[in-house]
């Protein structure tokens, strides 16, 4: 069944979760509202991702306040959300992703598995993956760097499992300085997310949040959007716009192809 994507290239601020989950669930009203039928937002919305307030501020899924707030957007707007949050889970914290149904509940729970070295202070790595059948067909769920684990294993594993689109809450970061007309962004997630699309005929939605990034190792970058659709047959479709100031919603119509088994070997 083809249905309507809404990728919702959002400002996310550092240690502000209620800012966030606030701006979170207008846009997922207006994506609604526009026809989407799936709304994807970025990576660790709610706190943003490696800003140290993860280490006390977490809060559990399903129940916590952030998936809480999403899952009532989710039921309100009768749409899908999938969407990062930082999950406190007993004594650890993960950066996790949840994907939820119209009617409110959490189907698919994923921790992010290929972690940069400078998120392991605050993440643990996560020990799952999974694909949920839905009306609109079998999606997958990924976060940012599982993209470009060696291999492309976190992607191509899903492809195996049947998934038929992969979304993936991101936060993509550059230097203070960059220079995106000398060195534009982009290639390294074209580079991982076509080989990967083409091999199993899916479809790849990778979206980042903009804003600048105000603590952590990697303070004074920027979240710069460029939040990227890709093809069954590898190509990209549809690319946000650069900029730490560049909130957009991105639409796009998905057909999911039928499941190609065991290809990309």
């Amino acid at each position: 069944m083809n249905f309507r994507l809404g990728m919702v290239q959002m400002r996310v601020e550092g240690g502000a979760p209620t800012r966030n989950l606030a701006r979170a669930v207008e846009r997922i009203a207006e994506a609604a509202q526009a026809g989407a039928q799936v709304v994807l937002l970025p990576e660790a919305l709610d706190l943003g991702w490696t800003h140290p307030a993860a280490k006390i501020a977490a809060e559990p899924i399903p129940d916590g306040e952030p998936c809480r707030q999403l899952r009532d957007a989710a039921r309100r707007h009768g749409v899908y959300v999938c969407a990062g949050l930082v999950e406190r889970a007993a004594d650890r914290v993960f950066n996790a992703a949840v994907l939820i149904a119209p009617a409110g509940e959490v189907i698919l729970h994923h921790r992010k598995l290929n972690e940069l070295e400078i998120g392991r202070e605050f993440y643990a790595t996560g020990d799952r993956l999974g694909i949920a059948q839905t009306p609109l067909g079998t999606l997958g769920l990924m976060i940012c760097a599982d993209a470009f684990a060696r291999g492309e294993v976190v992607s191509r594993t899903l492809g195996l499992m049947g998934a038929q689109v992969i979304l993936s809450p991101c936060a993509w970061a550059v230097p203070a300085d960059h220079d995106n007309l000398r060195e534009p962004y982009g290639q390294l997630w074209r580079h991982c997310y076509g080989p990967v699309a083409r091999d199993f005929r899916l479809w790849i939605a990778g979206c980042s949040n903009v804003g600048p990034m105000v603590a952590g190792p990697w303070q004074g970058r920027k979240c710069i959007g460029c939040s990227l659709l890709v093809g069954p047959d590898g190509e990209p479709l549809l690319a946000g716009p650069y900029g730490e100031a560049a909130e957009t919603i991105l639409y796009a119509e998905i057909a999911p192809q039928p499941h190609v088994a065991g290809a990309g070997g």
